[in-house]
């Protein structure tokens, strides 16, 4: 496994630094109290810095931090500090890209939240138990979106976001009818 890239964890937060998607897939931080303390600590290390064109890298605590920020959200792929930056930067670029795909363009945190399903199904598709799946975010987004269950499925294999639309669905045809 030493060869293999792996990945510590994946933040996404808001512009005050609160979570709005974390996926953790070390022990490094072993009790919820020590992820808030890391993800607060990255935030305030890098909220002063303008990283809304391309990405930047730093070191943190011994480990690699690649972030990028869009509207009020921060995005975030930490590494251990012999990573390949490369390789954390391409899978930050994937998971930032595939969340636009996701959201039309639309990436801030009211946005976000709304299709939280979408976004943890994304961080699913990039990495797997730290090991990196995907990183093209078109394919990222395609897999996302044929998960998502149409409309016909029956109310209990839908998403909430999914089951509403459906409700709003069939209210609206019965009030046309």
């Amino acid at each position: 496994m030493e060869s293999c890239p792996a990945i510590k964890n994946i933040l996404l937060l808001d512009s005050e630094g609160k979570r709005v998607a974390v996926n953790y897939y070390s022990d490094d931080w072993p009790t919820n109290a020590a992820k808030e303390a890391f993800e607060k600590a990255v935030f305030a290390k890098t909220q002063k810095t303008n990283a809304r064109a391309e990405a930047e890298i730093t070191m943190f605590d011994n480990y690699i931090v690649v972030y990028k920020f869009a509207q009020d959200l921060h995005f975030f792929v930490t590494g251990s500090d012999n990573e390949n930056e490369i390789i954390l930067a391409s899978v930050l670029q994937g998971f930032f890209d595939a969340v636009g795909i996701l959201l039309r363009g639309n990436v801030e945190k009211k946005e976000s939240l709304e299709n939280l399903d979408l976004i943890l199904l994304c961080l699913d598709e990039i990495v797997d138990g730290g090991i990196v799946l995907e990183t093209d975010a078109n394919v990222i987004a395609g897999k996302v979106a044929s998960n998502s269950v149409d409309s016909g499925a029956p109310l209990s294999e839908q998403t909430i976001s999914q089951a509403l639309a459906t409700a709003r669905e069939h209210l609206a045809r019965s009030l046309l009818k």
